[in-house]
């Protein structure tokens, strides 16, 4: 191992975890309300229509086959008699299959973006860094389930050893120091795009609005025309009606 090594798989990921954490509170603390995807819906629904929801939701199963590759050892795979073969076979079928529709979604959207005056004046400095950046992580990821191909390299005996490590809090530098240099791309693109992600739109992944679950009743006040009593006299006021609306 070099200091190279140590500085890229010992310490930056460290670092880029200090970086989201620490942004994001002071994003949510001096910029709450830019903490959305600032939407430009109104400009062009059309494409946004397609490319959206493409892009989103084979984002969830790139996401899902991340967790399940980094997360989940060999053994417990082994335990449950799931052979190496059908498991990358499965791994490449289905993340290959989300990894193109998230990037043809993707490619769709930064179309619209490049191609409506309005979106694209709307588009600051940081998203001209985060959409290629974005772009060449998915690209970086779907070269390196294509070389899983003609490459017998194992992920789930390097790269993953080396992520699960950095919970333990002693990263097993060697295990991604040695991993082809595809990988080793996709890792490094992945934590620059995490130390933009405070900064960017895509903060806005950490604002699921779990509070509407447990959001209280609301009180209103009826506009209709106010009932007034025949018996009432003129400077009495008219009654209003209130109630509470169910969730």
């Amino acid at each position: 191992m070099t200091h190279l090594d140590i500085a890229l798989w010992g310490a930056l990921p460290y670092i880029v975890l200090v970086v989201l954490v620490a942004g994001s509170a002071w994003r949510y603390r001096y910029d709450r309300f830019g903490f959305t995807t600032r939407s430009s819906q109104i400009h062009e629904s059309r494409l946004l229509r397609v490319g959206g929801p493409l892009f989103h939701y084979a984002l969830l199963f790139v996401i899902g086959g991340h967790v399940t590759g980094l997360l989940v050892p060999e053994m417990v795979t082994d335990r449950l008699d799931v052979s190496e073969n059908s498991y990358h076979d499965v791994a490449l079928i289905m993340g290959g299959g989300a990894g193109v529709a998230a990037v043809a979604g993707l490619a769709i959207l930064l179309y619209r973006r490049l191609r409506v005056p309005a979106v694209r004046r709307a588009t600051n400095g940081t998203d001209r860094a985060v959409y290629p950046l974005l772009a060449a992580a998915m690209l970086g990821g779907l070269v390196a389930t294509a070389s899983s191909l003609a490459n017998p390299y194992d992920y789930r005996l390097g790269v993953s050893v080396w992520f699960r490590s950095l919970f333990d809090l002693d990263p097993d530098v060697a295990a991604m120091a040695h991993a082809p240099f595809v990988y080793q791309l996709h890792a490094l693109l992945g934590m620059a795009m995490f130390m933009l992600w405070p900064f960017s739109r895509l903060v806005h992944a950490l604002t699921a609005p779990v509070w509407y679950l447990a959001r209280p009743y609301v009180v209103y006040r009826s506009r209709a025309v106010p009932y007034r009593h025949p018996a009432a006299r003129p400077g009495d006021a008219p009654a209003t009606g209130a109630g509470r609306a169910p969730r």
